[in-house]
């Protein structure tokens, strides 16, 4: 009984930034947090006074682990059977069956996961996300997830557009994406 309950597939599953990706963008902040509470330390330790704000920036690095969670509460995408459930900005519910592909593409250093729609629209998520400075080990993985989830979950009704390559009245795309419908 328990090994037929592992095996069925979940319900839904969510991809986000990771802990690092979260905190990356106060790292400079912390840093510098460090840097003026040695200051202060070295000078209490000469005998000079402790200054009341000095502890300020040290709370302020203690604070960091939790920031994140605060600034960029949702990032990334929900996976569930009837659509793709984005989470930038605003969220915003994509329907399997209006996706067309779902691509990993390279932009200034990073990889992040494009999903084309019927209408011709391009979403790019926030997370997963991988480069230089934002290394996500697990990047490909969840980039396959997302598309056998996608694959999966697309409907019987689903119908691809075709490319523009194969259209028969040449027109094709002004803005190079592969998969919107002509003009």
């Amino acid at each position: 009984m328990r090994a037929q309950a592992e095996a069925s597939p979940p319900e839904r599953i969510r991809y986000g930034l990771t802990p690092f990706q979260r905190a990356l963008p106060f790292l400079p902040l912390a840093v510098l947090g460090v840097v003026i509470e040695v200051i202060e330390v070295m000078d209490w330790m000469r005998g000079e006074p402790y200054s009341a704000g000095a502890a300020n920036p040290f709370w302020v690095w203690i604070a960091m682990p939790w920031l994140p969670m605060i600034v960029f509460p949702r990032h990334g995408i929900t996976l569930t059977p009837s659509a793709a459930v984005v989470h930038n900005l605003r969220r915003r519910t994509i329907p399997w069956s209006d996706v067309q592909g779902v691509q990993a593409e390279s932009s200034l250093g990073q990889r992040t996961v494009v999903i084309y729609e019927a209408t011709g629209r391009r979403t790019r998520l926030r997370a997963p996300v991988t480069g230089i400075l934002c290394w996500d080990r697990r990047f490909e993985e969840k980039f396959h997830a997302i598309e056998r989830w996608w694959l999966a979950h697309r409907g019987p009704d689903w119908a691809p557009v075709p490319p523009p390559w194969a259209r028969r009245d040449g027109h094709s795309t002004s803005d190079g994406n592969p998969f919107a419908p002509p003009a």
